[in-house]
């Protein structure tokens, strides 16, 4: 009788869906340089939409963009952050500097975060009919978040997950989950 052999474990190679490995870290983890450059982007868009919106008096400028953010937040926690579009173009602008590994967890709370005040905005902008005031206090809470994640790399989500999460967050930007004596 011929006998059985079975492969050794070996650790995966396998990439996660959200972030990725890197040896050294015991996590998914994913660039907080290009995460900053998307909030970037994403914060560009948002505040001409939102300049717009309060030029023109009209809730339609803010709506396109409105889809698009809760698309882009949606497809970095469900498909993976490899196919967001900001985060691509985020990855491209910052390819030439070397990357801060930041844990993917606590990013995907965050863009959890971003997606729930994205669909908050759509459904009150469509289906519910809120006052154009209504809208842009929304819109201007998710503005406020982007801008404060890419001008001073403080992640509000990160922030709330490490509150509410039972398991604490890993390799924060800027060293901020680490305890301090």
């Amino acid at each position: 009788m011929p006998e059985i052999q079975f492969a050794a474990s070996e650790p995966t190679t396998e990439q996660p869906k959200l972030g990725r490995r890197v040896p050294g870290y015991d996590i998914p983890v994913i660039n907080e340089r290009a995460v900053r450059a998307a909030a970037g982007l994403l914060f560009l868009g948002g505040a001409i939409a939102f300049g717009f919106a309060v030029a023109t008096g009209s809730q339609q400028p803010l709506q396109p963009f409105g889809m698009f953010f809760m698309l882009d937040m949606l497809l970095r926690v469900t498909a993976g952050d490899r196919w967001s579009p900001s985060l691509a173009l985020g990855r491209l602008i910052v390819s030439r500097q070397n990357p801060e590994w930041v844990g993917a967890p606590q990013k995907a709370f965050a863009w959890w975060l971003g997606f729930g005040l994205a669909f908050v905005s759509c459904v009150g902008m469509g289906w519910l009919g809120l006052p154009l005031a209504a809208t842009l206090a929304l819109c201007s809470v998710c503005l406020t978040l982007l801008f404060v994640e890419t001008a001073f790399g403080i992640c509000v989500g990160c922030k709330l997950q490490q509150l509410f999460s039972k398991t604490a967050p890993q390799y924060c930007p800027g060293g901020t989950c680490e305890t301090r004596g």
